[in-house]
């Protein structure tokens, strides 16, 4: 038995953020020395951060990624540290990670494999590294091996997998196995999507299994530029069964998961394995970086407080069949390590397997890291009364509720003391004085608030984290979350009822104007400049948009006021066919529910009204949102306007799109799958709205292009930027058109 600690060390960072990138690496070498690990592994380009994009090239980003390496080689004495930065050679530039052992940096293993579809982009700045080759170079000052390298620390063999590298069949870890390796490392930088999870604890377990090896993986977590969210998800396995598997969606800016493995037991898997085939080279032609330094073993019995010892139940995860996962995390907040060798829960096992869940945590995730990133004051919303604003207006509520139950009121105060509203509200200590100080604040009454959320009020108790977080999150909402409700003639009472009953619920400053007056007068500037009246036979999409026009200046006006983020409400499946005002209702620095489809936010909201997330419950104030058709509500109300009535059922619209856009299928494939799926509809009106489909989608690219950026979510975004690349102009399918 020889039994080494390992972790994976998961960082919410930030491209270019050198100074706060690099404190919180060195915070995480620090929590791993003082939990005895051997083995750190850190997240991919953790010190530039992953989406740098073209700055990559800028030479004084190479040497800043230099010298700040050397910086955390000095905090590395007494452990083997793996961090990712980008390094030039022979005129190219490499993906790569350094090991750093006992504070010197003693290779560079670089990435074979470059992601280049989706929205990675890595072949743009990165030369892909080519197998079983590796190099010396001057790297600050020093001969350092570069390439495809394994290191042998004291004995124990260490190869890299580097995010792509995992994720293709050509997997360098068989080839890894055969030079005798003990443990794999995975820096990765994997992007959040739906199931994206379970892909990865796929090829972890199977890695470890399939190599005869103790797999570690790192990933970020947080929205480090932008679109992408990451959500941790670090894990660690052995010999085919998984040791330990961090939280994801972590409000924290660092967190360390580890375990205990036993680089005796893989070797003796591999021993009985018939199949397993060694590469016997010759001497000075492994490409084996030789490292002499003891990594720590684990004690069996506890050397310090901090330092647990392992435990029949840990050496159970090790040789025995079943699962016994064990989960070390340490939280950087406060510098304080803490661990346990308890087997986890099942529940962080399965590791919020609902695609509600992982929509919720992901956007809140992106929403609360966007705020502090981007250093505004809080968020600005134009509540319609329909799905899409009350979800998006939601979406901030959540923002600060699963933050708070992460971080607690000081964690909060920490990353948001830049606001002053949240600095002072946190800072005091009664809980009582700030709430009634907020709710004076408020523009919604606490009576009406009390009485929207229904029995969620009641459930509150002294002591009850839940409890204490939802009280924290209706503070921060309370200062720094803006509503507005812009009625014209056309709007209606239910939708004006509905806007008011969200902002209750979350506790948000709401207001109502009234901007008729404004669109009368744009109207009677058009009429006098054409010379005769308005009218909807004639001018209904003019008429339409000037009411969504006028509305923008409000509401960025209340923006900047406030030096709030204004949230653009459109969703995706409007996107698709163009079913949008431009400078209207897409007005916004961010669209957060852009990448979702429509009939997956109104499932969200039923759903959140019948069931709720775990301890938080059902929102009984989301009913008035459901119970509604969504509208426009810019046609007169004879008109009977609906989003369907004007395009199409959104699952059908859905559909569709997922055929003709991710699927790549014509008009006419497209119509022979919906005709048997939407069976209900007649044939003739089925093709009518596939050819509106594909031509409203070939005519509003330009919309697209101009959205707000919007978060990555799943393998159907529309965001010309990041994922679908379509022409401004073209065909617009005339000829498939034709053929349907």
């Amino acid at each position: 038995m020889k039994l080494h600690r390992v972790a994976a060390g998961v960082l919410n960072q930030t491209p270019l953020d050198w100074a706060g990138n690099l404190q919180r690496v060195i915070q995480a070498v620090q929590q791993a020395k003082a939990h005895g690990v051997a083995i750190l592994c850190l997240p991919e380009m953790c010190l530039t951060g992953y989406g740098c994009e073209d700055a990559y090239m800028a030479p004084h980003v190479q040497a800043l990624s230099r010298e700040h390496l050397l910086r955390v080689a000095e905090e590395s004495r007494g452990l083997a540290v793996a961090v990712g930065l980008p390094v030039a050679h022979a005129g190219g530039l490499f993906n790569t990670v350094a090991m750093i052992v006992d504070g010197q940096v003693v290779g560079l293993a670089a990435k074979q494999h470059l992601a280049g579809d989706g929205l990675h982009y890595e072949p743009r700045w990165f030369k892909r590294w080519p197998a079983n080759q590796s190099v010396v170079i001057d790297f600050a000052g020093r001969p350092t091996p570069l390439g495809d390298l394994i290191f042998d620390i004291g004995g124990c063999k260490v190869g890299f997998e580097i995010c792509e590298d995992a994720w293709v069949g050509s997997r360098p870890g068989a080839g890894l196995a055969q030079r005798g390796v003990d443990v794999i490392l995975n820096p990765s930088a994997s992007h959040f999507a739906f199931g994206k999870h379970e892909v990865r604890r796929r090829f972890v377990i199977e890695g470890s299994r399939a190599f005869q090896v103790s797999y570690v993986y790192a990933n970020l977590v947080g929205n480090e530029a932008g679109r992408a969210i990451y959500d941790g998800d670090a894990m660690i396995a052995s010999g085919g069964k998984l040791l330990a598997i961090g939280r994801r969606f972590s409000f924290a800016d660092v967190e360390v998961t580890s375990a205990l493995i036993d680089i005796n037991w893989t070797r003796m898997l591999r021993l009985q394995t018939a199949s397993f085939q060694p590469q016997v080279q010759a001497q000075g032609t492994s490409r084996t970086v030789e490292v002499d330094f003891d990594l720590p073993v684990a004690p069996l019995v506890p050397s310090s407080p901090t330092q647990p010892a392992a435990t029949p139940a840990t050496l159970a995860t090790l040789h025995n069949v079943e699962l016994v996962a064990v989960s070390c995390d340490l939280v950087a907040e406060d510098n304080a390590c803490s661990a346990t060798t308890a087997p986890m829960p099942a529940a962080m096992l399965d590791d919020l397997p609902t695609k509600e869940l992982e929509f919720t945590y992901a956007v809140a995730l992106g929403l609360f890291d966007y705020l502090r990133k981007s250093r505004s004051h809080g968020f600005v919303v134009s509540l319609s009364g329909g799905a899409d604003s009350a979800a998006v207006t939601l979406l901030t509520w959540f923002a600060y509720y699963l933050a708070a139950k992460h971080l607690g009121r000081d964690g909060l105060l920490k990353k948001l003391r830049y606001i002053p509203a949240v600095a002072a509200t946190l800072s005091n200590t009664s809980a009582s004085n700030t709430s009634a100080s907020n709710t004076a604040a408020a523009n919604t009454s606490a009576a009406n608030t009390s009485a929207v959320r229904g029995q969620n009020e009641g459930a509150e108790s002294v002591g009850d984290p839940a409890a204490e977080a939802e009280r924290l999150a209706r503070q921060l909402v309370g200062q720094t979350v803006w509503t507005v409700y812009q009625r014209t003639a056309n709007s209606g009472p239910i939708t004006e009822q509905a806007a008011q009953a969200i902002a209750a619920w979350a506790g948000a400053r709401h207001h109502v104007w009234d901007v008729e007056p404004l669109v009368q007068l744009y109207q009677q500037l058009a009429a006098d400049s054409l010379g005769r009246p308005l009218d909807w036979q004639t001018d209904d999409i003019a008429l339409q948009n000037i009411q969504a026009r006028t509305r923008s200046p409000s509401v960025w006006f209340l923006a900047n006021l406030h030096n709030g983020l204004l949230l653009s409400t459109s969703n995706r499946s409007e996107a698709a066919v163009g079913y949008a005002t431009m400078d209207g209702d897409t007005s916004g620095g961010l669209a957060p529910i852009a990448g979702i489809d429509k009939n997956f936010l109104r499932h969200w909201l039923r759903w959140l009204a019948a069931e709720g997330l775990p301890g938080l419950g059902p929102i009984p104030a989301v009913e008035v949102i459901n119970q509604q058709q969504p509208t426009a509500e810019l046609r007169p109300a004879d008109q009977a306007q609906t989003d369907e009535g004007d395009l199409m059922p959104y699952d059908l619209l859905d559909t569709i799109e997922r055929l003709a856009i991710r699927d790549k299928m014509s008009p006419a494939e497209v119509l022979e799958h919906v005709a048997f799926q939407f069976a209900q509809y007649p044939r003739e009106t089925l093709k009518v709205w596939v050819s509106r489909f594909f031509v409203l989608f070939s005519r509003n690219q330009w919309k697209r292009e101009r959205y707000a950026p919007s978060f990555h979510l799943d393998d159907e975004n529309l965001d010309p930027k990041t994922w679908c690349r379509w022409p401004i102009l073209s065909g617009g399918f005339a000829e498939e058109l034709k053929r349907l």
